[in-house]
């Protein structure tokens, strides 16, 4: 709604997605809508996991579309070393949200120890995860 005040009401969300070569948008979910991905440019490897931890993947080809549904944890991924990709997401919502993964594991106060455990390993592996995550000053 900040970048686009006219889409305020209108209960749709249009964003432009730049891929460098060779990046991901982490795992990652939209708790308040589904996500349509269209490729414009470039490949990228795409998919969702659902309820039952199934992955549903796909490697897109510009033209291609994708769904990522409601809640769901999902990715894009541009495997190419030399080529970016371009591609348009639409959401069913002005305020679909964005929960990262990495982000609110690794960067939050979530105490060191709950997620070596959660994640069956030790709290070294935890805090060299967390030091990757910091932003760089």
């Amino acid at each position: 709604m900040d970048k686009f005040p006219a889409l305020n009401g209108q209960s749709v969300l249009l964003a432009v997605l730049q891929f460098p070569a060779g990046t991901t948008n982490p795992p990652h979910t939209h708790p308040r809508s589904a996500e349509l991905l269209f490729l414009v440019d470039g490949s990228l490897e795409v998919g969702f996991v659902d309820t039952t931890n199934k992955l549903f993947s796909q490697t897109l080809q510009a033209g291609d579309m994708f769904v990522f549904p409601k809640g769901l944890v999902h990715f894009q991924y541009n495997a190419d070393a030399q080529k970016p990709a371009i591609a348009f997401s639409a959401y069913g919502s002005a305020n679909a949200g964005t929960v990262s993964l990495p982000v609110t594991l690794f960067t939050t106060s979530i105490d060191d120890m709950i997620l070596a455990k959660a994640f069956k390993t030790n709290v070294a592996t935890i805090q060299a995860l967390k030091a990757g995550l910091t932003p760089k000053p």
